[in-house]
């Protein structure tokens, strides 16, 4: 990718490009490329299919050739996000899911907050759930964010994000390893918004950027409670000091379904224990001091619930 940025209102923005992940949903990814091809930022499209056996790659290389594709043999989760971020060399890296795509012009948007704010890693999108454009029940709880930040950000400050909706500084990113391998996908996000915010990095929500989200009927509810439940302990243990990481597992212990579901997960969590010990890396206070303001919003959420 070439050229200088462009920052004014028209022309393509080459300061942003989009990573998209995808897994067997060929229709859904399809019709979203289609819709990131009409942004007005004309951004570059990375499509990392991970190991689908739909005809993905093959109807990407055919309907939209100019989208830059990695046909990985195999289902890398979220880590696919980190090949499809280490083929760009632009500043910022929007992430969309297959069944999302930005809202015209929020791309730029983003982009001019991160200009603007350099120690600014992540900002995250207004979610509008369609058909019919109404927010996610989630907008409300990143809007209304406890989380103190510094007085500069330009919206509420986040203890994490959405990576489907947020826009990322990709050396913020690099700095702190990407995704991690170990949690495949499921919350992977929170791991990393720890280890950004202990790296002095700040997120925010930003109002004035959205993302529309329709979301697929091909996924597996079950598979994403469990391992949702196995990430979440693993991210607490391996992060948050004694008393807290005892209180957040004690929460969710008595807060998911009793069902098998949730024994998978706490049984995948249970088998990690031995590398959790090893790797694990508290956090410094100033990181750790945002997950414990969300403590109270995480036990009365409506959005944000284990179940299936």
């Amino acid at each position: 990718m070439t050229g200088a940025p462009t920052t004014g209102a028209g022309g393509p923005d080459l300061r942003v490009a989009v990573v998209v992940i995808t897994h067997d949903r060929r229709d859904e990814l399809l019709l979203a490329l289609s819709r990131l091809r009409e942004l007005p930022e004309q951004p570059h499209v990375v499509v990392v299919d991970n190991g689908s056996t739909d005809g993905t790659a093959d109807a990407v290389r055919t309907q939209h050739p100019w989208v830059e594709l990695i046909a990985s043999p195999e289902n890398l989760g979220a880590v696919g996000r980190n090949l499809g971020v280490a083929r760009l060399d632009t500043p910022y890296v929007a992430f969309c899911d297959d069944d999302t795509w930005w809202d015209p012009g929020s791309l730029r948007t983003a982009a001019d907050a991160l200009d603007a704010h350099p120690r600014l890693a992540v900002v995250t999108a207004r979610i509008l759930v369609e058909p019919g454009g109404v927010e996610d029940p989630i907008v409300a709880e990143l809007r209304d964010s406890p989380v103190v930040g510094a007085d500069w950000l330009p919206g509420p400050a986040l203890g994490s994000f959405l990576a489907g909706a947020s826009v990322l500084r990709r050396e913020a990113f690099t700095e702190v390893g990407g995704f991690s391998e170990r949690l495949w996908l499921g919350g992977e996000e929170e791991l990393m918004a720890g280890d950004l915010a202990a790296a002095g990095w700040e997120l925010c929500y930003l109002s004035t950027i959205a993302i529309h989200h329709q979301a697929s009927t091909a996924r597996d509810p079950h598979k994403r409670r469990q391992d949702g439940i196995r990430n979440t302990l693993w991210t607490t243990w391996l992060r948050r000091p004694f008393r807290p990481a005892l209180r957040r597992t004690v929460h969710l212990l008595r807060t998911v379904p009793r069902d098998r579901v949730t024994a998978r997960g706490l049984l995948a969590a249970a088998r990690g224990l031995p590398w959790v010990v090893r790797e694990r890396r508290v956090l410094p206070p100033h990181a750790e001091a945002r997950f414990a303001a969300l403590e109270n919003a995480q036990r009365s959420s409506t959005a944000r619930r284990y179940v299936s």
